[in-house]
C-alpha cells in the first residue's frame, strides 16, 4: 500500500491540539507515520512537498517534515504528465499546488491521498483513480490492510 500525505497533513501534529478534531486527526496521522516507519505501508514524497515545505517559516517544523523524504519509498519529480493532470484539476477549482500534490500521488500509483483540507477533499471526491480522504478516515482502512498482510 502506498500513501501520499499533503503538506497540511504533515503539519497537523504541529497545529493547536486544543481543538478535538485537530487532536484526533494528528493522532491518526501519527498512527499512519508509525505504519510507514515500520515498513507496513509505503510513503511517497514529491518535489511539490519539498517546495512547499521549504517555505515553512518554522525551522523546527520544516526540518521535522523534511526528514520524511529520507523515509519515503519514492520521490516523484515533475513531468509533463503530472503538470497536464494538475492543470485539468485546476479547471475544477483545485488550487495549483494542491493539484500538483494529487497529480504526483496518482503518478506514483498511490492508493491514498491524505489531507486535512476539507475544501480540497470535497473537490476531489469524484476522483476514482485514488482514495482521497483525511487521515482519521484512512487510519481505519490502513489498519485493516496491515492486519491482513
Amino acid at each position: 500500500m502506498r500513501v501520499y500525505l499533503d503538506n497540511c497533513c504533515f503539519n497537523r501534529p504541529f497545529d493547536d491540539q486544543q481543538q478535538i478534531r485537530i487532536k484526533i486527526e494528528a493522532e491518526a496521522k501519527l498512527f499512519i507515520q508509525e505504519k510507514i516507519k515500520n515498513k507496513e505501508i509505503e510513503l511517497v514524497w514529491s518535489y511539490i512537498l519539498e517546495y512547499e515545505n521549504s517555505f515553512n517559516p518554522f525551522k523546527e517544523k520544516r526540518s521535522a517534515i523534511q526528514k520524511w523524504k529520507a523515509i519515503a519509498n519514492s520521490d516523484v519529480q515533475e513531468t509533463e504528465e503530472i503538470i497536464a493532470r494538475a492543470e485539468s484539476m485546476v479547471e475544477f477549482g483545485v488550487t495549483p499546488k494542491d493539484a500538483l500534490h494529487v497529480s504526483c500521488a496518482i503518478e506514483s500509483n498511490c492508493d491514498y491521498f491524505l489531507s486535512t483540507d476539507d475544501k480540497l477533499l470535497k473537490r476531489l471526491a469524484s476522483i476514482s483513480s485514488i482514495k482521497v480522504m483525511n487521515p482519521l478516515r484512512a487510519a481505519g482502512e490502513i489498519d485493516e490492510y496491515c492486519n491482513r498482510h
